[in-house]
């Protein structure tokens, strides 16, 4: 019989979808979701009918020895959460290991400013309007005086007169007929590495201020370490950063 019920066809019952002029109001609520949502709303307020009796109830008198040591700030109840308070000593290897850290981050950007300095030197080789502002020499000998006069830097590097300037990355003229050194692909090839120069200018100046911010950060973790030693000390003033700098007072070492 079950098998002959299964069999029997039976209608696909579909849930009713929100109308369009009420399509703005989300998706239409069924029963299950209003159960829920019903659910929800009577235990919020079952649990507010609960405070109210508490408040309602409440005996002003009531002492017991806990307020003694809690403490409130606007009404609201604070605990301590239990956390151990750290030595002198503790406190001075956790800022030795910070300073540590600070130092090798800061080694770190050095290297990446120093690898970036020279990536833009080459590119600054590779544009031809890099040098604008400062001469670059190119010395060529010859034997007579006239063959300096009628000397044609175009035709003594073999490449075209607009890439003289370049003092790498100048292709020749035969190169240049191929299809891979066309007029069109070097000016495209100019605009890449400008592009590039950009970006890298762009990095090199967020590196730079991180570096400066990285450099101070060390200053001012050694400092608050050696703050935390003994001696009697002085301030004397602060340095160009904005740090406080102080003079120890020199004792005789036994």
């Amino acid at each position: 019989m079950s098998s002959l019920r299964n069999a029997v066809s039976r209608r696909n019952h579909k849930e009713r979808s929100q109308p369009l002029e009420r399509q703005k109001f989300g998706l239409l609520e069924k029963k299950k979701d209003y159960i829920l949502r019903a659910r929800d709303f009577h235990r919020k307020q079952d649990y507010l009918k609960k405070l109210r009796e508490k408040a309602t109830d409440r005996n002003p008198d009531e002492f017991y020895f806990g307020m003694m040591t809690e403490k409130t700030r606007k009404g609201v109840v604070v605990k301590d959460r239990g956390n151990t308070t750290l030595s002198e000593d503790a406190l001075k290897v956790l800022r030795t290991q910070d300073a540590g850290y600070v130092r090798t981050m800061r080694q770190i950007e050095s290297k990446k400013i120093e690898r970036l300095e020279g990536e833009l030197h080459v590119l600054d080789d590779e544009t031809p309007d890099a040098h604008k502002g400062r001469k670059r020499k190119h010395t060529v000998f010859v034997n007579e005086e006239s063959d300096a006069k009628a000397f044609d830097a175009a035709s003594h590097f073999d490449t075209h007169p607009s890439l003289v300037s370049r003092s790498s990355n100048r292709p020749r003229l035969d190169q240049l007929e191929s299809v891979a050194f066309a007029p069109s692909n070097v000016e495209m090839d100019e605009r890449k590495v400008q592009r590039e120069r950009e970006a890298r200018l762009r990095e090199l100046d967020a590196r730079t201020q991180r570096g400066d911010m990285l450099r101070k950060l060390e200053k001012e973790t050694v400092l608050q370490r050696n703050l935390q030693g003994k001696g009697a000390r002085k301030k004397i003033g602060v340095d160009k950063d904005g740090t406080a700098v102080y003079k120890w007072k020199q004792e005789r070492k036994r």
